[in-house]
């Protein structure tokens, strides 16, 4: 299998994000369109696409004021390509394309956090509000 790594999505579709990215998400996941929207909107981002299928199989997102900090929301792989250093190349690009913020953040669970020390990521406090109820995104305009 041959991945190919990109900081963009312009040649992207819904197509191409069908798929399995929001496990444990329900009932109300992001829809595909709602996922290019995400992608789109992200100040930065780095997607994993098979290069035998076209579809990305993994992404990360991070959002930033372009100065100082930024902010990573989302890192997903699929989970047929898990175990394969997809998610580990995906952080370390969007590291790197952030390595001028003076403070870069994520919130994640305990059971991850050492894959992001992995990364030189440190454990630290945090605060976050979760409204479950509307995780599926906000409606996109026609």
């Amino acid at each position: 299998m041959s991945v190919r790594y990109q900081d963009h999505v312009d040649d992207l579709s819904p197509d191409h994000l069908r798929g399995g990215f929001w496990d444990g998400w329900s009932p109300n996941p992001p829809t595909p369109e709602t996922h290019l929207a995400l992608l789109r909107g992200s100040t930065h981002r780095v997607v994993a696409i098979d290069e035998a299928t076209g579809h990305v199989v993994g992404f990360v997102t991070a959002v930033s004021d372009g100065v100082l900090c930024a902010y990573i929301p989302l890192l997903e792989v699929l989970p047929a390509y898990k175990g394969r250093g997809i998610g580990t190349e995906l952080m370390r690009r969007l590291l790197a394309a952030l390595d001028d913020h003076y403070m870069i953040d994520l919130l994640c669970d305990e059971d991850v956090q050492p894959f992001y020390a992995r990364l030189g990521m440190q454990t630290t406090t945090g605060m976050a509000v979760r409204n479950y109820d509307r995780q599926a995104g906000a409606d996109l305009p026609a």
